[in-house]
């Protein structure tokens, strides 16, 4: 299925590198488009984000209520999310989309000879093979990456072959090598300046996700249901949100710190498309934030 994928995004890189000529600003043209084709989910996201919080206090109101019976306290649950329209499952979506395109354009940095330029793997194998032959190195991970590199000398060999110009991708990037690998240049600075960029937006975007979460928590009413429940309600709430709190600040770190894993043995134009959907992430977070209201 990534697969999949990763071919459908590579005839959208293609086509924008062509335009521009450079991959790294193909790159950051693909990561604006992507996020435009998803920004009605975003858009739609932002709400359901803001609806989930309004109907926390619905919510410890009825496990206040039926915590000694499990069955009704689902059945109104389902009753409470019908009413409102909303479905427990709403935030799965993003998380399915977000991993999707992760792995997608993983395989689509890491093979663009074959999703991108769509040369096939037999001609791939045989320029391959050429650079094994001749003691040239091709790593097993990102052999493709190395055939690019190698385009100089594989034209030599290669006159007469019609595809040939079809490997000589232009890597360079603001002075940065995008086809470099963290992991197997780690004597060189520059392989570091995108992967550090994107730890900092990462950051930065969790740290306005968890002063968004404490903004809606502070604003929330308490919630009293009468005179003798309603300060064990609000104790409970406390706990349940300290816990929640955790959970969701943890859930925060996992995607940045596997992505940045991934990152640092991946050629550095992952780094680069990360970092600029973060970017776009950030502002689009920041307008949209003004513009539906709580």
């Amino acid at each position: 299925m990534f697969q999949f994928f990763a071919n459908l995004f590579g005839y959208l890189l293609e086509l924008l590198y062509n335009l521009v000529n450079n991959y790294g600003l193909a790159i950051i043209l693909f990561t604006v488009t992507i996020k435009l084709i998803l920004l009605p989910l975003s858009i739609k996201q932002q709400r359901t984000t803001k609806k989930s919080a309004e109907l926390q206090e619905k919510m410890k109101i009825l496990q206040f209520k039926y915590k000694n019976d499990p069955e009704k306290l689902n059945q109104e649950m389902m009753k409470m999310y019908k009413d409102e329209k909303m479905s427990p499952f709403s935030g799965c979506l993003t998380a399915i989309i977000q991993m999707l395109l992760l792995l997608s354009i993983f395989y689509l940095v890491r093979c663009p000879l074959t999703y991108m330029e769509k040369i096939s793997t037999d001609d791939i194998n045989k320029y391959v093979n050429q650079l094994q032959e001749d003691g040239r190195t091709v790593s097993k991970a990102y052999p493709e990456i190395d055939v690019i590199r190698e385009y100089n000398w594989l034209k030599e060999k290669n006159l007469e072959d019609s595809n040939i110009e079809r490997i000589n991708l232009q890597m360079n990037f603001l002075g940065l090598d995008l086809s470099k690998v963290p992991q197997q240049n780690m004597n060189d600075y520059t392989v570091y300046i995108i992967p550090l960029l994107y730890i900092l937006s990462s950051f930065i975007s969790i740290k306005m996700t968890t002063s968004m979460q404490t903004k809606q928590n502070s604003k929330k009413e308490e919630s009293i249901i009468d005179g003798t429940t309603g300060k064990e309600i609000e104790k409970e709430e406390s706990n349940e949100m300290d816990a929640v709190m955790q959970t969701n600040k943890m859930m925060s770190w996992m995607m940045p710190i596997m992505s940045i894993s991934i990152a640092f043995v991946a050629p550095l134009g992952l780094a680069l498309y990360w970092l600029i959907s973060n970017v776009l992430m950030i502002l689009e977070r920041l307008v949209l934030n003004k513009v539906i209201k709580d």
